[in-house]
C-alpha cells in the first residue's frame, strides 16, 4: 500500500529523483500496459498514469495494469506520497497537481467545461521538479498534453511522444510533435529503455551540486568553451546569462544525448552542427503564450494606450517593439488588445509594431501566424471569431492583424536598436541575463523610448539596476515610463573580444585573474605614466573615477551637478576630446592627440591627451589623461624684446599650422566615418524594404493539419476498450465453467429463472437419448413429450426460486 498523509505538504526527505508523467486518452490502454511492461524493477523513476477517462465511470486501470509488472502499481489517493520505483493512475471524475513529493487530488470541472486533465497534470509537474521531469504523450485524441509538454522542455525536463505507426489514435502526440515540444518520438516499449540510458538520476544529482558548491576548474573551463562554440557559430554571447539556467539546459542536452559528462558533450559538439543548433534553441527557452498574465494586458488598455495616442493626429506613427517575441504570441496578442482599444481607429493613427527575435526558427512560425487550438488557450471565443480564420483544424491570425507586425530577427543586446518607441515590451527575458546584461537592455530600452515612452516587463522582473532611468507606472504589472536624464547611450557596436576556442582545452588566460575592478587596472596604468591628472570614464563618457588634480583641465558646470566628461571640459578640450576618445573607442586601442590649445585662467596652454581603454574589466572603461605641452603667457608678450617677438610669433606660426593640420585630419576621418555610416544606413534601408516585402508574401501563406476530434468519442473509446477487457474476463470465465459442465459424469441441466432450459451436459443427453436442438430454449416441463412435466416436481422447481430455498437429494422416480 502506498503512504498516505494528510497533511503534508513539504518535500520528501531522501535523494530527488525523475517524475515520469504518461498522459493518453483512446487507445491508451495498449500503450500503458506496453510501457510498464518494459519497465525494469528498479529504475530510479516515479511513473503517473493520466487518461481521460468518463467522470461516471468506474476504472479498472489499476487492476488491469497491476497484472502486467512486478512494479507497485496505486490508484492515487489525495496527498499521496511519491516514491521511485511505484506506478500511480489517476481515478476516474478527478484532476492531479504535483507538488513537493507529494499529489492532490481536485474535483473535475463540470461536464460543459473544457477539461485537460494532462495539461493541468504536466504544468504542474514543470513547475515543481523542473528538470526531474519527463513528460510523454501515448495514444489519443486532440491536443491535450501539448502545452504541458512545452511546460515540461521549458523547466528543462525531457518530453516523449508516441510513434505515429504504433498509435491506434495519432491525434494527441502529433499535436506535440507538430508544435515542436518533443525531443524523442518511439514506440512505447522502447521509451522505458530510452530513459534508463539517460541516466536521469545521476545527471539531476550533477546539476543540484554545481548549484550548490563550486565547480572544479575543469568543468568551468569546458562549460566556457561551449559557451565559446555558441558565441562562434550563432554570434550570440551568453557568458553572462544566469549560469544554473545554463548549465541545466546543457546537462539535459547530455541526458539526451547519453553522454557521460561535459567533456565528452564538448567533443560531440565540435563535430555536431545540427547538435549546436538544437543546444542554441534549448537554451533560448521560448516561454511565451496569448494574452500571458491578463492583468497586464487590461493595464495596457486603461493606463498605457491612452497615454501614448495623445496628441496623435491623422496619419501619425504610434510605434511598438515587443523584443524575444519568440513564435509571435505576445506580439499579436498587443495587436489585438490595440485593435480593441481604437476600435474603427477615427484618428486615423498609422500602427508600426516591430517584433524581434534572436532565433529564426522562431519568426518564420510567427510570421505564419498559424497556431493549435492548444496554442490559442488565452484567447476568448470573441476574439477567436473576430481576429482569428479557421484552417484546416488550425487558426490563422487574420491577414490585417498580420500585417500590423514586422518580425525580424535582431539581438537587442548587439545590434543597432530602434528609435522613437511609443512602447517596448520585453517580458521574462531579464530574468536570465547577469545584472552586466540587464543595465545594458535597460539602457537601450531608455534610448529607443521616446520622450513618454512606456516600458513592459515580466512579473519577476524591475528595471533595479538602471532606476534612475525609469519611473514607475504600475508596480504590480511592471509599467515604467522613461525619465529624463542627463548623459548619452552609446551602443556598443561590437561584443567585447574574448580568446577564441582552441583545440587543447586550455583558455589563453584564466578565468580568476580577470581584474573587474577597473581602479586597480587604471592605477597600474597610471604608474606606467608617471601618474599625470586624468580621469576614468565609461561608454556614456561620464566620470567615474578622478585622478590626481584634473583642476586645470575640467571644471563643474553650471546648473545642475553633471559628471559627464565633455561638459565639464575646459574651454578648448571638448571637441579634441570627442575626437580621440571616438578613436579609441572604435579601434579598441590607445589613442593620442598632442598640442591641443586651451585656456586656463587667462594662460594659453598646449595640452596632450592621452586616452586608453582598460582590459579585462566587465563594463568598457577608459583611462583620459592630462599632460602639459607648453605654456604660453601672452600677457608678458609686451616686455619682451623685439627678436623674442619674433621668436614667439614664429612658434605660434608653427602651432597653428600643427592645429590647422590636426584639424583637417579629423574632419577628413570624419567625412569618411559619415559617408560610411550613410552607405550602411542606405544598405540597411534597402534590405528592410526587400524584408518587408518578403515578409508580406510569407505571411499569406497557408498550411494544413489534421481535423481535432471531439473529446466525446475519446471518453466513448476509452469505455469500450474497458468493456471489450471485461467481456474478455467473462467468456473466460465462461468457457471455464462450461468446461467443468461438460466433464460432469451424471446428468446436469441448468435453468433459468422461468425453468426454461439453459444448457445440458453430455451425460443428460446420452442418459436421456435426446439431442441439444430439442433441448436448450426449451421448458423443462416441455422436454421430451411433455415427460418432464411432473406435479411434485413442479410445484418443488416452482417454490425454490421465491423462497430461495436450496434442495438437496430429492428424488424423482418416473418412467420416461
Amino acid at each position: 500500500m502506498a503512504q498516505t498523509s494528510e497533511n503534508n505538504t513539504g518535500k520528501t526527505s531522501g535523494k530527488s529523483f525523475p517524475v515520469v508523467g504518461i498522459g493518453a486518452s483512446a487507445g491508451g490502454l495498449d500503450a500503458y500496459k506496453r510501457f510498464i511492461k518494459a519497465i525494469p524493477e528498479k529504475s530510479g523513476m516515479a511513473f503517473i498514469l493520466v487518461q481521460h477517462l468518463d467522470p461516471a465511470h468506474e476504472s479498472m486501470l489499476p487492476e488491469i495494469l497491476a497484472k502486467q509488472t512486478v512494479i507497485p502499481v496505486h490508484e492515487i489517493t489525495d496527498n499521496i506520497l511519491l516514491e521511485a520505483d511505484n506506478i500511480y493512475i489517476l481515478p476516474s471524475n478527478k484532476l492531479l497537481l504535483a507538488t513537493d513529493g507529494v499529489l492532490k487530488l481536485s474535483p473535475r470541472p463540470p461536464k460543459e467545461a473544457i477539461s485537460r486533465p494532462i495539461d493541468y497534470f504536466f504544468n504542474s509537474l514543470a513547475e515543481v521538479h523542473e528538470n526531474q521531469s519527463v513528460g510523454i504523450v501515448l495514444s489519443g485524441t486532440g491536443t491535450d498534453g501539448t502545452l504541458g509538454l512545452k511546460a515540461i522542455k521549458e523547466a528543462g525536463g525531457i518530453t516523449f511522444a508516441q510513434d505515429q505507426q504504433s498509435a491506434a489514435y495519432d491525434g494527441m502526440p502529433q499535436s506535440a510533435i507538430d508544435a515542436g515540444v518533443v525531443d524523442f518520438i518511439f514506440c512505447p516499449e522502447e521509451m522505458p529503455t530510452e530513459l534508463i540510458q539517460m541516466n536521469l538520476p545521476k545527471h539531476i544529482e550533477e546539476v543540484e551540486l554545481t548549484e550548490t558548491m563550486s565547480i572544479p576548474p575543469k568543468d568551468e573551463e569546458i562549460f566556457n568553451q561551449i559557451l565559446s562554440l555558441l558565441r562562434i557559430n550563432r554570434q550570440v554571447d551568453f557568458s553572462y546569462y544566469k549560469k544554473n539556467t545554463l548549465r541545466r539546459r546543457i546537462a539535459r542536452r547530455i541526458a539526451i544525448n547519453k553522454l557521460a559528462d561535459l567533456g565528452a558533450y564538448l567533443i560531440y559538439l565540435k563535430d555536431n552542427k545540427a547538435e549546436l543548433d538544437l543546444l542554441f534553441h534549448d537554451v533560448l527557452i521560448p516561454v511565451t503564450a496569448f494574452f500571458r498574465d491578463t492583468a497586464t494586458f487590461d493595464a495596457l488598455s486603461n493606463k498605457v494606450f491612452p497615454e501614448i495616442i495623445k496628441g496623435k493626429g491623422s496619419n501619425e506613427l504610434l510605434r511598438i517593439w515587443v523584443t524575444a517575441c519568440s513564435t509571435g504570441e505576445e506580439a499579436y496578442s498587443i495587436a489585438i488588445s490595440l485593435c480593441e482599444f481604437l476600435g474603427d481607429n477615427p484618428l486615423g493613427i498609422k500602427i508600426q509594431l516591430f517584433a524581434t527575435d534572436i532565433s529564426e526558427k522562431a519568426i518564420v512560425s510567427a510570421r505564419r501566424g498559424i497556431y493549435t487550438k492548444a496554442q490559442l488557450e488565452g484567447v476568448s471565443d470573441i476574439r477567436l471569431k473576430q481576429f482569428f480564420t479557421k484552417l484546416d483544424g488550425h487558426y490563422q491570425v487574420q491577414k490585417n492583424v498580420r500585417d500590423m507586425i514586422v518580425f525580424a530577427g535582431h539581438n537587442m543586446l548587439k545590434d543597432p536598436p530602434f528609435a522613437k518607441m511609443d512602447l517596448i515590451s520585453c517580458r521574462n527575458v531579464l530574468i536570465y541575463m547577469e545584472p552586466f546584461l540587464q543595465k545594458k537592455a535597460l539602457a537601450t530600452f531608455h534610448y529607443s523610448l521616446n520622450e513618454k515612452g512606456f516600458l513592459v516587463l515580466g512579473k519577476s522582473e524591475t528595471t533595479g539596476g538602471q532606476a534612475d532611468l525609469f519611473k514607475t507606472i504600475d508596480k504590480m504589472e511592471k509599467i515604467y515610463s522613461k525619465k529624463e536624464v542627463a548623459g548619452r547611450f552609446v551602443q556598443p557596436a561590437a561584443e567585447r573580444k574574448r580568446p577564441e576556442l582552441k583545440e587543447a582545452v586550455k583558455p589563453t588566460w584564466k578565468v580568476e585573474d580577470v581584474k573587474l575592478d577597473f581602479q586597480k587596472t587604471a592605477d597600474q596604468i597610471l604608474l606606467q605614466e608617471f601618474t599625470p591628472a586624468g580621469v576614468v570614464i565609461n561608454e556614456q563618457l561620464d566620470i567615474v573615477h578622478f585622478r590626481g588634480d584634473t583642476g586645470d583641465y575640467l571644471m563643474p558646470s553650471p546648473g545642475k551637478p553633471n559628471l559627464n566628461l565633455i561638459k565639464m571640459a575646459r574651454e578648448g578640450l571638448g571637441f579634441e576630446l570627442r575626437s580621440v576618445i571616438h578613436k579609441a573607442t572604435t579601434t579598441n586601442s590607445p589613442a593620442i592627440k598632442e598640442g591641443v590649445p586651451m585656456q586656463s585662467n587667462g594662460v594659453d596652454r598646449l595640452v596632450n591627451i592621452k586616452v586608453i581603454p582598460l582590459p579585462k574589466s566587465i563594463d568598457p572603461f577608459y583611462l583620459v589623461l592630462f599632460q602639459e605641452s607648453v605654456v604660453l603667457e601672452t600677457k608678458k608678450l609686451r616686455q619682451v624684446t623685439g627678436r623674442e617677438k619674433n621668436d614667439v610669433k614664429d612658434m605660434r606660426i608653427v602651432q597653428l599650422e600643427t592645429e590647422l593640420a590636426q584639424a583637417r585630419e579629423d574632419m577628413r576621418a570624419i567625412t569618411e566615418e559619415q559617408e560610411a555610416s550613410n552607405e550602411e544606413l542606405q544598405s540597411a534601408n534597402e534590405e528592410l524594404l526587400s524584408g518587408s516585402e518578403e515578409l508580406q508574401s510569407l505571411n499569406e501563406e497557408l498550411e494544413t493539419t489534421k481535423e481535432e476530434l471531439q473529446s466525446g468519442n475519446e471518453e466513448l473509446t476509452i469505455v469500450n476498450q474497458e468493456l471489450f477487457e471485461r467481456n474478455e474476463i467473462i467468456t473466460d470465465a465462461r468457457k471455464y465453467s462450461d468446461a467443468i459442465i461438460a466433464s460432469l459424469h451424471e446428468p446436469l441441466l441448468v435453468l433459468n429463472r422461468d425453468l426454461g432450459i439453459r444448457t445440458a451436459n453430455n451425460s443428460f443427453y446420452n442418459t436421456f437419448k435426446v439431442e441439444q436442438k430439442d433441448t436448450e430454449g426449451k421448458l423443462l416441463f416441455e422436454l421430451g413429450n411433455n415427460q418432464w412435466d411432473i406435479p411434485a416436481l413442479r410445484t418443488l422447481l416452482l417454490s425454490i426460486l421465491p423462497g430461495k430455498k436450496e434442495v438437496y437429494d430429492y428424488e424423482v422416480t418416473h418412467i420416461f
